[in-house]
């Protein structure tokens, strides 16, 4: 019998995330830190896998020590890591960052002198998996090098935009040549082969040129999507469809610890009712819960929650302090 196809399939950035355990102090003065997996598009897998989903991984780590620690998380949260492969020349990348809740979470970036997961090759790529996809998820940083950018631009041309396509902006200066590159074309080439765009205000910005919410999600649906979503933090999160749906959800009430995954969660979630066929306000609204219970909590990857953690903070209308997969 064939195999069964994924459900999510995401591509891009991995790495270890070396998180304080002592909030509100700087990096000079935290004396423990706690080890998780790290890396948008991987904890989009992450956060897909713990609603049910069957998710898999396409990226690249150093063959060391770290590199095994991350298919050893990756299976232990039920992702298929058979697409993530080691790169001799270069070591696994590692993120530090500072707490300061609720809204001040500086991110320090060691992906010198190139990670790992931008040297993914087309040549390497299983696109009939791919294409087969329920969802295929990719981020702005898989475009900011080769031979990443050609890998991805790959994938996204054998999907032929079918099924969801979801292009994450995902902008981070830090990992572009600006000087020798331009974001905003590589984005347009993107965009024109994906059918769903989510990004925040900055990056809708670097996109499209518009910062208004409105604006912005227009701009994105002019540049071939069929659905934009649009967050803005306490503003909540903007969707319009092509067809003229839109929905605005504001945010769920939570005490943040650290904010740094809520985007990564949000995106498992919104995989997570695309893939149910839920209608595009409670696809936000489900999203925007998943999101807050992980900015709720000091990790990323181990914080994605289960399905009746996000049910019960949408029947409480808000966050509440629970252990990460506290029985219900």
């Amino acid at each position: 019998m064939p195999e069964e196809r994924y459900d999510v399939i995401t591509m891009g950035r991995i790495g270890v995330d070396l998180y304080p355990l002592q909030t509100g102090l700087p990096l000079a003065r935290v004396e423990s830190f706690g080890k998780f997996l790290g890396g948008s598009p991987s904890n989009v897998a992450v956060a897909a896998a713990r609603l049910g989903r069957r998710t898999a991984v396409v990226t690249r780590t150093g063959q060391d020590a770290f590199g095994e620690y991350l298919h050893h998380q990756l299976r232990e949260f039920g992702v298929d890591d058979r697409w993530v492969t080691p790169v001799d020349a270069y070591p696994t990348p590692v993120t530090f960052c500072e707490i300061f809740p609720p809204d001040d979470f500086p991110l320090y970036f060691y992906r010198q002198p190139k990670a790992p997961d931008l040297e993914i090759h087309a040549s390497e790529l299983d696109l009939a998996a791919v294409r087969s996809a329920r969802v295929f998820w990719m981020t702005g940083t898989g475009l900011c090098a080769e031979p990443s950018r050609a890998a991805t631009l790959a994938a996204l041309r054998a999907r032929g935009r079918s099924g969801t396509t979801v292009f994450d902006l995902d902008w981070r200066p830090m990992f572009w040549n600006i000087q020798e590159d331009d974001p905003e074309a590589r984005y347009r080439e993107a965009l024109a082969l994906a059918t769903v765009a989510v990004g925040n205000l900055d990056e809708c910005e670097i996109a499209t040129g518009e910062r208004e919410p409105h604006a912005a999600a227009r701009a994105l649906i002019g540049a071939g999507v069929e659905l934009a979503v649009v967050k803005q933090g306490p503003g909540g999160v903007l969707a319009v469809h092509r067809d003229g749906t839109v929905a605005e959800v504001p945010p769920l009430p939570v005490e943040v610890v650290n904010g740094l995954g809520a985007g990564d969660a949000f995106g498992g979630a919104l995989c997570h009712g695309l893939l149910a066929g839920w209608g595009i306000a409670r696809v936000m609204r489900y999203a925007n819960a998943a999101g807050a219970i992980v900015a709720s909590r000091l990790a990323c990857s181990s914080a994605m929650p289960f399905p009746y953690e996000v049910e019960a903070a949408l029947t409480e209308g808000a966050v509440t302090s629970r252990p990460t997969g506290a029985t219900p």
